[in-house]
């Protein structure tokens, strides 16, 4: 049986609640398309965020992986498209930590693309009624920390078995937006659907699509 390996985080930035774990721990023990799917939460600190991944991927030896995280003012799903080899954080992280231009993995490459089918997830789920699309940037607070960490490890394992690895930043809850007026949201049910439609995209198409996706700025 195939093993999905879904993470979201903790609470940051004076928030009570991270949307990315109120949808992702609904999932835990959940089958789509034959594979089991496991949740686990990453603390927000730069450097522990890797260690605890590590440490789920040696445990679960998965199959696929998707990191999820909050971008509070997106309007829609995001899929992420590609992660820098730099730490630059506007705020600290839960452990106060607050790097500035550092690199997150020395002598590495200066980025990675994701290797999820990037185009056709966002296309699926947009067919499902929900709004998404391709982002260009995962930040460079702890979001883009992990993808960066987890493409990194994924690209450095030998053998014939690829496992493929990305990142989806979802907006915030209704319960969120309501203190920042004006600022769009999703509720958790329509977040859960649209990571549901990820997951069974990225175990069944082999070869993503090619649509436009791309940004003017």
């Amino acid at each position: 049986m195939k093993t999905v390996l879904i993470t979201a985080f903790e609470p940051f930035g004076g928030e009570v609640i991270n949307p990315s774990w109120e949808a992702v721990s609904q999932l835990h023990e959940r089958m789509i398309c034959g594979a089991r799917v496991v949740a686990k939460q990453l603390p927000c600190v730069f450097g522990e965020s890797l260690t605890s991944l590590t440490a789920s991927l040696d445990e679960l030896k998965p199959d696929l992986v998707i990191a999820v995280g909050q971008a509070g003012g997106r309007v829609d799903v995001t899929v992420e498209r590609v992660a820098i080899n730099v730490d630059d954080a506007r705020i600290p992280d839960n452990a106060g930590n607050q790097p500035i231009d550092e690199t997150i993995v020395e002598g590495g490459p200066a980025a990675y693309f994701s290797t999820l089918p990037v185009k056709a997830i966002v296309e699926g789920i947009r067919e499902a009624g929900i709004p998404a699309s391709v982002s260009q940037t995962a930040g460079t607070f702890v979001c883009n920390h992990v993808m960066y960490g987890l493409l990194h490890r994924l690209a450095k394992q030998k053998g014939k078995h690829k496992v493929r690895g990305g990142f989806i930043h979802i907006p915030w809850l209704p319960e969120q937006a309501v203190k920042y007026p004006g600022a769009a949201s999703m509720p958790a049910p329509t977040v859960i659907l649209a990571l549901e439609m990820a997951l069974s995209i990225a175990l069944t198409v082999e070869e993503d699509i090619r649509l436009t996706g791309g940004a003017t700025h």
